[in-house]
């Protein structure tokens, strides 16, 4: 039986927001992807307005790309806001267990 390859063309969820594996070497800190990761996503929140303030004062009249960059805006931000809340939940569970 062949293999079935139903995902070849989607990418990782990190390779979306460019998080990689970098080593302590490269400066790879955890504290410096995460802000690295959050500055992306603001970076694409703020091409998201800027893309509807292009749209509605007439400066772009391609509202697809519009949509599309509103889309890419939120699945980014509800990416950002799942990572944190799971972040928080383990901290939580992390000082309720005792040692």
């Amino acid at each position: 039986m062949s293999d079935l390859k139903i995902f070849s063309g989607m990418e990782p969820i990190g390779s979306a927001l460019k998080v990689g594996k970098k080593t302590e070497a490269d400066g790879g800190k955890f504290a410096n992807t995460l802000s690295d990761a959050i500055k992306e996503v603001n970076d694409m929140q703020i091409n998201a307005d800027k893309a509807i303030e292009d749209l509605v004062t007439g400066k772009s009249k391609n509202i697809h790309e519009t949509m599309i960059t509103l889309s890419k805006a939120e699945v980014a931000m509800k990416l950002t806001l799942q990572v944190r809340n799971k972040v928080i939940e383990a901290y939580k569970e992390v000082m309720n267990t005792s040692m």
